[in-house]
């Protein structure tokens, strides 16, 4: 089975280290974390959706973005406390938390909720069908 494994690459790795290790992630630490660190969670996957009902994302657009079970609540006191500004969104998923990182890349942290989901989608295949 495969890992899923993006790579950022990052202006100063140590201030990514500190931001994505504030978010939950857990650092493994490996020779070379100078100019490396692999940062572990409990889960991966690789969420593909249409370009054409995503609000204006063109196709080929990635963000990332992570799950997650714990309260959004609690991500957001991680963030203040690092002092990072954060937006709290609801969206057709759920909930999410949108924060820009060291580089200025906006990562959002998800909170899917699936009845929220399943009306969503009914709509859009309303719409589409």
């Amino acid at each position: 089975m495969l890992t899923v494994l993006p790579i950022r690459y990052v202006a100063d790795v140590a201030a990514s280290r500190r931001f994505y290790a504030g978010l939950g992630l857990g650092v493994r630490q490996e020779p070379g974390e100078a100019v490396w660190v692999r940062l572990t969670a409990a889960a991966g996957a690789v969420g593909i959706h249409d370009a054409a009902v995503s609000k204006g994302r063109p196709p080929g657009t990635t963000e990332l973005g992570f799950a997650t079970e714990e309260s959004l609540e609690e991500v957001a006191l991680r963030l203040e406390r690092d002092g990072y500004a954060y937006e709290l969104c609801d969206e057709d998923f759920g909930r999410s938390i949108r924060v820009t990182d060291p580089d200025g890349i906006v990562v959002q942290i998800q909170q899917i909720d699936p009845a929220t989901v399943r009306r969503s989608a009914a709509a859009v295949t309303g719409r589409l069908g």
